[in-house]
Formats: C-alpha cells, structure tokens, sequence
C-alpha cells in the first residue's frame, strides 16, 4: 500500500514520536526507571500504564507526577524500550518528574471501547465512568502504589490528549493541582471535522485513525490498512476525483463508524450535544493554563472557548491562556526561524515558551506553592501583525471595543449603505482553498491559516471588500463576528468570509521564503464558514426563502493582530471552499452530506451594504 509521506510524517508526530527504538539519546535510559502496569477503573477495566520513575527517588527526595492520558499510544512498549524524550519539554524532562503515561479506553494495550469525544456521564452512580472517572481512578491508583510521590499532580497533553487533559480537570481530585490541555477539543462541532457543522473534507484522509476499533490489544496501530491508497502526487485531483460527499463516504469508508456517525448526524443533535465538553467545565479549583496557536487548522476554538468556559464558570481556578503564531502542536517542536506557511514570526518562540511559560507554570504548581499564583500573565498572546508576545490582565482585553466595518462599494467602512453586492456560485465549480493545491496531499492541511490569498481576488464568485491604506496602526484583540444580511435565489447556501492583512507593493520582510512575492502579499488572518441553514439554530436547518433579505451571523474565531499603518484591511467572501470544505448543493436537504451531483444548485446571492464585520479593536 502507498502511503503519501507527509501522512506517514504526521502519524510519527501524533503517535508521540515514541515507537523509533535505535535511540541516540539515552537521557531517559540514564536517569528513569520505566515500570509498567494495567491500572483498574471502577468497572473492572484495565487501562495500560507507562509510568518513567527518576532513579533518584527516595523519601527524601520525593517527586510529583506529569501525566498525559492519549489514544496516540504510549509507545514504545516493553519496560526496557524507553522514550527518547518524556514530559512536555526537554527543561521538564531534566527536572525530573514521575512522568506518566496512559492509553485510554479501547486504544491499543488498554481495555475497553473507544469513543470518540467520551460523553461526560450527569449525576453518576458509584460504577458510571467516563474520562474524568478513569482520570481520578488513575491518580488514586498512582498515589497508592508508586512510592515516594509528593501528593502533587499534574496532566498535559496536545490535540486529543488536550482533550483528555481537559475533561481530566473534572475529576476533582485533590492531588490534581495543574492542568494544560494544549490544542483541546471542545465541541466537535466547530473544532477538527466540522466548522459551524460544515465537513471539513481536507481530513478525509485521516478517519481510519478515529473510526476503526481494536479486536484486540494492539501496541502498533491496527488501522493502517484503512488508508486511503495513494494513485496520483496531485492533491486536487484527488479530491475531485472523490466525487459528491455521498460519493467518497460510500467508496471508502462505509465501515468506518466515526464518519458514518458525522454522515448521519448532521444537525445539532443529542450526538453532539452530549460530546460538548463546555457545559461541563464548573467548579474547577486547581490551575489551568490552557494552549493553543493562531494558526491551528484543526483546534482553534478549543483553546479559546475552554479558557472562556473556566473564566466564567470556575472563579477559584487559577486560569491561564497562552496563544502563540503555531500551527496545531507547534509550540512543542523549535524551528528555529519561525514561519508558518511563508509568513515569518520571529526566532525561537516556541523556546521562549517552553523554557519560561510551560516549564514555570508546572514547576511552580507540582514543586513550588500551590496556593501562589505562579507569576504568569493572565493571557499571554502573540500579535500576528506586530510580532511580539502582549501581556493582558483580562481577554478579551477590557480597553477592547467593538467596532463595525460595513461591507459597502466593495470597501470596508464605517458606515452601513442602501445597496449590495452580488456574486455568482457553481458547486459544480467552486472556489479553490489553496493556490497551491497540487501539495494538498497530505494528512491535514495546516497552512492555508496564513496562506496569500490574491489567487481569490477577481474571481466573479468572491467579493472582496478592502480599506484605504492605513494612516495608523490598528489592533484587533478578541471576537469577530460577520453579520451577514443576504439573499439567495437557492434554498441552501453556505458562506466562507476571510480576514486578510494586505502588505503594501514594497513590503519588504525580515526573512522570506525563496520564490515567494511579498509585495501586495494577502496573508490569511482569520476565515470561517457558516451553512446558511443554521444561521437561526443549529439543532435543526431552515431552508432559505429565495430572493428573501436575511441574517447570517457566525463567530470568525478570535485574533490578536496589528495591521500596520501603510497595509490594507480586507475581507474576503464566497461560498464555495474546496477542497478544504465539502461542497453545499445549494438546494436544501434533511441531510446535505447524502446529496448527488443531481442536487448541485447554481445561485446568485446577494450581500447587502449593512452587513459588517465586527471586531474588538484596542483603544
């Protein structure tokens, strides 16, 4: 079977870079002794436990634990392969932790079924269990039978295991002192496979990872052979290729029970209700220090609305958020120089942030005073335009007010006009996500997030609306929000609204990627979509009324961005997204994802001069 490369490159990432065994460096080896053990939930089931204790342990010179609980496997196996880096960071790994690994539930050496997105259990009996009862469980168990441990724990984990970092904050146990759920899930419906319930077609290639169970322990991954087989290097003809929704679903992954659950489940339902982990996060009392990047294609709004959740929600927590210019995890590996697409950021941030962020916040918490706040900002974030880490008291920041840019005349103004603009949209024809589509081959697409978007400027089915130049500088820090006034002569539509930083004709940058015009360059900032059917609610789709003026308003995700004095505002709008996005037909559907190349609709939709973006923009 041929695997693309880049597949093969993310699956070493997500698999936690730990099933090489030829290890150069033998720190771990040296200085940790690997036990390992199947620890028992209050069902009976047995989770697989890595567990790397300093040799150097003793009564008096006790250690609290790090633990990460993942479904990417806690490889190598076998109590005499060792990782050749354990804990968050290389500083944490050299202070010495009793690092902990766990698989979770139906994942390769632990028992049990796997779910995705576990639901957390209401009002539990004494034998009901979820993540946050397997959490607790698993810190009792440790507490009791590894020795020598100072009653302090800590979890981190990146993507799903941010996930399981935190729903594990609500196991409320009291040696739980420090969380960092980094690139966590939050609700599936607007984080990895579905924005605003919209499929994210760019990861089709990955369900066999989430959508194939175990028959029986497996310390390899068991679901290689549900790759997709690799026939062409062009990414775009592949997705092409693919056909309808319908289509690609029925040649490929029928018996793949995750996407046959997305498939059928395409409104708001208890399904996904019950796999929102927000309404759940209350009460927590111990630190959180919650991490996400700018730039991560597949958990942006975790990140942010889980930080949001806890501010709100637990007054005791001692709560954190730190977003930085990374794609998905990209905070845990150092570039050096670092870019993100052919953007250029800085040197060193994700050392900055390991060494003097991640490394304080647990060292603090697990070995210092628990009950002092460790010295961190409320919310550290990096300002994409500016390029320099900011410092808030409060996010979004206080001195932040809401202003409304009118989409009008194809500017972007201050105030609303009486008119609209209107563009044509072919589904069977639809507006590219990527000028370079030929490498959008590969496991998840990650940098269209700041990718140059002039390919797009000119198209008759994109309207753009764009500033004057900017005489001062201007920042946007928090929410935006796009209040869409529009028509369609379709039933269905779906609506793609790009913000984009345009560089003046002679920008020059600090450092560049060869080949690349930076002159006039339209960097991404923030984009998402938003199907017209649940502009009212999302449990349920309306149909549009053709040529019937109405409103379409949806979050865009937060920022924290200078445009600088001499660039250009613009916003970008479609409603088409392809490949990145599956295609709306146009024509309303029960169940859109089941739609032929019969359904496909072309439409003309209009945007009117009173709709705005509207942002929070510092004083």
């Amino acid at each position: 079977m041929k695997i693309h490369i880049s597949i093969l490159c993310i699956l070493f990432f997500i698999l936690g870079k730990a099933q090489k065994t030829e290890q150069k460096d033998t720190f771990v080896k040296d200085n940790f002794t690997k036990k390992e053990f199947y620890i028992p939930m209050r069902d009976g089931v047995k989770l697989f436990t890595a567990v790397y204790i300093p040799k150097d342990i003793s009564n008096k010179n006790k250690y609290p634990f790090l633990m990460q609980r993942t479904c990417y496997s806690v490889a190598p196996y076998g109590e005499n392969e060792y990782k050749t880096k354990v804990g968050p960071n290389t500083y944490l790994m050299k202070d010495k932790y009793i690092f902990v690994y766990q698989d979770v539930r139906g994942r390769y050496m632990s028992e049990g079924t796997f779910t995705n997105m576990t639901p957390q259990v209401e009002r539990k009996t004494k034998k009901d269990v979820d993540e946050s009862t397997d959490t607790y469980d698993t810190i009792e168990w440790l507490l009791k039978n590894i020795k020598d441990n100072n009653a302090k724990v800590g979890q981190f984990g990146t993507s799903y295991p941010g996930f399981y970092t935190a729903v594990g904050t609500l196991a409320q146990h009291p040696a739980l002192v420090a969380s960092s759920p980094q690139a966590p899930i939050s609700d599936f419906w607007n984080d990895d496979f579905l924005h605003n319930g919209r499929f994210m077609l760019g990861y089709f290639r990955t369900f066999p990872v989430f959508g194939v169970q175990k028959t029986k322990p497996e310390d390899k991954a068991w679901y290689m052979d549900s790759f997709i087989k690799q026939t062409s290097e062009d990414g775009l003809k592949f997705y092409r290729d693919l056909g309808t929704l319908k289509d690609a679903y029925e040649k490929y992954y029928k018996n793949n029970f995750f996407m046959t659950e997305i498939m059928n489940h395409t409104n708001y339902d208890e399904f996904w209700q019950k796999r929102n982990l927000l309404p759940h996060l209350k009460n927590i009392n111990h630190a959180v220090m919650t991490v996400g990047g700018w730039f991560d294609a597949e958990d942006l709004s975790g990140p942010l609305n889980i930080y949001k959740t806890i501010e709100k929600t637990s007054p005791k927590a001692k709560n954190t958020i730190v977003m930085g210019p990374f794609s998905h995890g990209g905070w845990s590996q150092e570039q050096g120089k670092h870019f993100h697409s052919e953007t250029y950021f800085g040197d060193s941030i994700a050392t900055y942030y390991q060494k003097n962020v991640e490394t304080k916040f647990f060292n603090h918490y697990l070995k210092g005073n628990t009950k002092e706040d460790a010295g961190l900002p409320e919310a550290l974030m990096y300002d994409t335009g500016a390029k320099e880490w900011k410092e808030f008291a409060s996010y979004p920041p206080k001195n932040a007010q809401k202003v409304n840019f009118y989409l009008a005349d194809k500017t972007l103004k201050k105030s609303s006009g009486q008119g609209y603009s209107e563009y044509y949209s072919d589904p069977n024809n639809p507006v590219l996500s990527s000028d370079h589509l030929k490498d959008f081959n590969g496991f998840t697409p990650r940098n269209y997030m700041s990718e140059d978007q002039r390919f797009a400027v000119g198209r008759p089915d994109v309207l753009t609306f764009t500033t004057d130049v900017l005489t001062d500088d201007i920042t946007f820090a928090g929410e935006i929000m796009a209040k869409l006034n529009i028509s369609s002569t379709s039933t269905d539509a779906d609506f793609a609204v790009k913000l984009i930083d345009v560089y003046p004709e002679d920008f020059k940058p600090a450092e560049k990627k060869d080949g690349v015009i930076y002159g006039n360059y339209h960097q991404m900032v923030r984009s998402e979509i938003m199907p017209a059917r649940f502009r009212n609610t999302r449990e349920k789709g309306e149909a549009l009324v053709p040529n019937q003026k109405t409103a379409v308003n949806f979050r865009l995700q937060d920022v924290v961005h200078t445009f600088k004095k001499g660039h250009k505002i613009q916003i970008q709008i479609s409603s088409t997204w392809f490949p990145l996005f599956a295609i709306n037909p146009q024509k309303f559907m029960d169940n859109p994802n089941f739609a032929t190349k019969e359904d496909y609709t072309k439409a003309f939709i209009k945007v009117y001069d009173d709709s705005s973006i509207e942002a929070e923009v510092l004083k």
